[in-house]
């Protein structure tokens, strides 16, 4: 049970991640190094990505967790 908590907090954590690193790609900062360079800046990078994992893992503990 505690495995599924814990990967029902993560996946929360995940989204909102996801979310403000969503909201920062939109900055106008953010847009001027987006179109200058091709790549966001590494906070907004490290929202998205770690946005993911941390869904992804999330998922996998949720999904793995109930076949215990």
């Amino acid at each position: 049970m505690d495995r599924r908590i814990l990967g029902i907090v993560l996946i929360v954590v995940g989204a909102l991640l996801l979310y403000f690193g969503y909201q920062k790609t939109g900055a106008v900062t953010e847009r001027a190094k987006q179109t200058i360079t091709g790549d966001y800046t590494d906070r907004t990078m490290l929202y998205l990505v770690g946005g993911a994992a941390a869904g992804i893992a999330g998922i996998a503990l949720v999904v793995l967790g109930s076949r215990r």
